[in-house]
Parts: C-alpha cells; sequence; structure tokens
C-alpha cells in the first residue's frame, strides 16, 4: 500500500473523526457518529481506499512510498 494521504488531508481527517467520535461517546446526533472511526483510522494507516479508485492522491512526490 503507498500513501496517496497528505499532511494536510490527515490533518483534517484526524479532527473530523475526532469531532464525530466525540459526538457518539456524548451521544449528540445520531449513531451514524461513530462514522468518524473511518477518516481517523485512513488518516492513521495514511492510506484511502476510495482515493485509490478515483485516482486521487494528496501526497507530495516525496511522501508517495511508505
Amino acid at each position: 500500500m503507498k500513501n496517496n494521504i497528505g499532511a494536510n488531508d490527515k490533518l483534517i481527517r484526524i479532527v473530523v473523526g475526532l469531532v464525530l467520535i466525540g459526538m457518539a461517546v456524548m451521544q449528540i446526533g445520531t449513531p451514524w457518529t461513530w462514522i468518524g472511526v473511518l477518516p481517523l483510522a485512513t488518516a492513521l494507516i495514511g492510506f484511502c481506499p476510495a482515493y485509490t479508485l478515483l485516482g486521487i492522491n494528496t501526497c507530495g512526490s516525496s511522501q508517495k512510498d511508505g
């Protein structure tokens, strides 16, 4: 798996993921807020399967490998 998530993208995914998980823990909104696990996981791994399917890569050229 090659990284396809850049630094800015990672930061946004981490923030969104933590906010959604926080809402789920505090029981604000619907149970769908647990979907925040996905952006958080993809940010921590550095790879997004949907980006691969869509041909998107937000990494700089120096960050593409491992």
